[in-house]
């Protein structure tokens, strides 16, 4: 029986698109192997031979530098018998990648350069059975990889969608993401489904209730509309709030491209399937969320400041710890959350209020990927 709804409410997804295995397989199938999707900061692998492996949906993932400087992804699998090649999460090699099962060497570009009586078999063309290669972009000082044979445009899904939330293509390159440098980088473990955590990032129903310390600096945030709710918009900090700080005391060096019109303002953007950019004038606040089943996602959380103040040792912490509190909330109430997802109550799901309304277009576009 389907429950009529006032105008001003707006009805969720059902509650098994929190818990059902059989809708998370779909979307790694469709979503997260489909699109692209963050992975590293590229800086972490800066020099020859320096390696990372990760989770990209249902396939492990291999992001290796070349002795050519150039940074390569492949998936991690031996072309021989499916052995995992790289079993550590990150490393560094000085010429190839050898699977520790029949010991079958790839050269850092991915071409099979070696194996055990590779001289008996003339016939077999070495870059043929080769490493996979996967698709890679690198923005904002990200790699960003794609499973897809033919990837969707980068300019449109990942570009676009940033553009789209500042109202101007080029506005995001101010904060110049790509020259900034790691100042703190946290690590959670989400008992909670990835979607719960981006319908909590997109909206501020929730802020007056349980973050006291960012409607403190961000006062606008108490009245219920999140920042992402106007294109184009970037919340003002309060009149006595010196810099984005856990206290509002004075923030860091300002990044040079930001100008006038960006100063004092907090923007925040959602790229899906799986980043949030938070931009202030000093800094910027970079999430790469990690879906590992229906109730549990890793977010990796970068604090990226100008390389002049992490090279200097400052003191950063007064910043990172107000959004380290603002994530601690919002996971812990997503993970209040995902139990009662299995609820009879949310059979049906549950309901948006107003300010809550534009999660109906996240909603639209993830099950239209679930359709397709």
């Amino acid at each position: 029986m389907t429950i009529s709804l006032p105008p001003s409410l707006l009805a969720t997804l059902p509650g098994h698109y929190y818990t059902d295995p059989a809708v998370f397989a779909l979307e790694q199938s469709r979503v997260f192997e489909a699109m692209w999707f963050a992975v590293a900061r590229v800086d972490d692998i800066d020099t020859p031979g320096k390696f990372e492996t990760v989770d990209v949906g249902r396939e492990s993932v291999i992001l290796v530098r070349g002795r050519d400087g150039e940074l390569r992804a492949f998936l991690n699998v031996c072309r021989h018998r499916g052995a995992k090649l790289c079993v550590d999460a990150a490393g560094e090699t000085k010429r190839s990648l050898q699977c520790p099962y029949h010991a079958w060497t790839y050269g850092l570009d991915g071409k099979l350069i070696a194996a055990p009586n590779l001289t008996k078999m003339p016939d077999i063309d070495r870059t043929e059975w080769g490493l996979v290669p996967v698709h890679l972009r690198e923005w904002l000082g990200y790699a960003w990889v794609c499973l897809a044979d033919t990837p969707p445009s980068f300019e449109d899904t990942v570009m676009g969608a940033a553009a789209a939330r500042l109202g101007d293509t080029s506005m995001i390159d101010h904060w110049e993401v790509d020259s900034l440098s790691v100042g703190r980088r946290i690590v959670y473990d989400v008992k909670a489904n990835w979607k719960l955590i981006i319908e909590n990032f997109m909206e501020c129903y929730h802020c007056a209730t349980i973050h006291p310390e960012l409607t403190e600096v961000l006062p606008e945030f108490a009245d219920g509309y999140a920042a992402q709710y106007y294109v184009g918009h970037g919340a003002a900090f309060a009149d006595d709030a010196q810099g984005f700080t856990v206290d509002g005391s004075e923030g860091l060096d300002k990044i040079s491209g930001v100008g006038e019109d960006q100063d004092r303002k907090y923007y925040a953007i959602t790229v899906n399937p799986q980043v949030f950019i938070n931009l202030v004038p000093d800094h910027v606040i970079f999430h790469r969320m990690f879906p590992v089943a229906a109730d549990r996602t890793t977010v990796v959380c970068d604090w990226l400041y100008t390389k002049d103040v992490v090279a200097s040792g400052r003191d950063v912490s007064h910043s990172v710890e107000l959004f380290h509190r603002v994530n601690v909330q919002d996971f812990d109430a997503c993970e209040r959350c995902q139990p009662n997802m299995s609820s009879r109550v949310y059979a049906k799901g549950g309901v948006l209020v107003p300010s809550e309304h534009h999660i109906a277009t996240f909603h639209e576009w993830l099950t239209s990927r679930l359709a397709t």
